[in-house]
């Protein structure tokens, strides 16, 4: 059992298969994925304790005062490099207002009362590094914190990062580093929502631009629209994505990546005919994947301080 463990936990119901709210597919994902296989890999974990002292383990644990079927634990695949921000620091790992974006995204997941358990998924080479910073930046609270290495793809890593949560943990969120300010309410509706029996939830805001669906050319020339789609249907998906765990499980054993790929696991568990649901997302969880994102990101913070004193 992990050191210093306080949880936040509620009694929940779970909705029967015919309970489910109606199912709202996401658009513009699944393209180019052909069955297939993809195994969980057991690893060894590195775990970031509250308490320094705790001995590893190599596995998470969790424990519940009450029933132990329904723990959330989030999952953050912060591997990547982050190549549209430019050269240097690993996305994940890039400063706002001082504090790295990872450290940003824990809290964010930490500050829910849903959440008991956090899994950082760092870069493969850079596990030590991602653990040293949460232990001199993080502030968790009642949630544990756990850092694995992670593989070559985001997907990939999300496997990892699956392969970590100890057995009592049901519902899984999987959240983007590059996301650190999503609210805590937001994290708790896609919770809220997966308890209630959804097998996959994703937050999602409407579309302000009109969008064209136009026919790639290589070399940046002019592209032809071929069609314009309804945007009053479309959505602009976010995160923390939330899945029942057995879900999400199935969908990275079963679903293979070919060609283009899904950009989500949501679209993952779309590939294996199962519903996905929206729920209401936030304008300040954008994604942070250019430098005049940075910009809007610290100006959010300072908004932040400003008005509700934390950041």
């Amino acid at each position: 059992m992990l050191a210093g463990r306080r949880v936040a936990w509620e009694c929940c119901w779970r909705a029967g298969p015919g309970q489910l709210a109606r199912p709202v597919v996401t658009e513009g994902t699944g393209r180019g994925v052909a069955p297939g296989t993809l195994w969980p890999i057991p690893i060894p974990v590195e775990e970031t304790n509250l308490n320094a002292n705790a001995a590893p383990q190599s596995r998470a644990s969790v424990s519940t005062p009450e029933s132990p079927g329904d723990v959330t634990a989030a999952v953050i695949p912060a591997a990547g490099r982050g190549v549209r921000l430019g050269p240097g620091t690993p996305k994940a790992l890039r400063a706002l207002n001082g504090v790295p974006m990872l450290v940003h995204a824990v809290r964010a997941m930490a500050r829910s009362r849903d959440v008991s358990l956090v899994v950082v998924v760092a870069p493969p080479d850079g596990a030590q590094e991602a653990r040293t910073l949460l232990d001199d930046h993080a502030r968790p609270d009642s949630t544990e914190l756990v850092v694995v290495p992670g593989g070559g793809t985001r997907q990939e890593s999300v496997r990892l990062g699956l392969a970590a949560l100890p057995p009592e943990v049901t519902v899984v969120l999987v959240h983007d580093a590059a996301r650190p300010l999503v609210p805590v309410e937001t994290v708790e509706t896609v919770a809220a929502a997966v308890r209630g029996g959804a097998p996959a939830v994703v937050p999602a805001l409407p579309l302000a631009d009109t969008v064209k669906q136009v026919e790639p050319r290589a070399g940046g020339g002019p592209e032809p629209v071929v069609a314009t789609p309804d945007r009053a249907a479309l959505r602009a998906v976010q995160t923390p994505q939330g899945f029942d765990r057995a879900t999400l499980e199935k969908a990275h054993r079963t679903v293979a990546l070919e060609g283009e790929g899904v950009t989500d696991d949501a679209g993952m568990v779309e590939r294996l005919g199962l519903p996905v649901v929206v729920v209401p997302g936030h304008e300040e969880a954008f994604k942070v994947t250019r430098p005049l994102d940075l910009v809007l990101a610290e100006a959010v913070l300072d908004r932040r301080r400003a008005t509700d004193g934390f950041a």
